[in-house]
């Protein structure tokens, strides 16, 4: 069973960063792929970042405009998301995922979630 818990969301203006945090306990296997994902109301899950646990090979969708990073601390179990040069629309819950189903962006493939943190950017 793993446990991840979010940090760092908050509000910041238009053009700020932020770096959201998750601390993962638990079993990490080599062979899992690490996410976020955010969401606002009224609609799906929107694929954020992923990176494999092991070699730390990422996926970004184009969509991010290479605004956002991820990353990872295999010695510490923290997964990380660095986010620059945010906007009003970046505004959503930060959701961190854990799956054994392959770095990729699809909600239903990651088995384990956190209980999300808010990320407002003010206009």
């Amino acid at each position: 069973q793993v446990q991840l818990v979010e940090s760092g969301g908050g509000l910041v203006q238009t053009g700020g960063s932020l770096k959201l945090s998750c601390t993962i306990s638990g079993y990490t296997a080599d062979n899992y792929a690490l996410a976020w994902f955010r969401q606002t109301p009224g609609t799906e899950r929107e694929f954020v970042a992923a990176i494999a646990w092991s070699s730390g090979g990422t996926v970004l969708p184009g969509s991010m405009g290479g605004r956002f990073a991820i990353s990872r601390d295999k010695t510490q179990n923290m997964l990380y998301l660095q986010m620059n040069s945010l906007k009003p629309e970046d505004t959503a819950v930060y959701y961190c995922s854990a799956g054994v189903k392959g770095v990729n962006g699809i909600a239903e493939l990651y088995d384990y979630w956190g209980q999300g943190t808010q990320v407002t950017v003010s206009s």
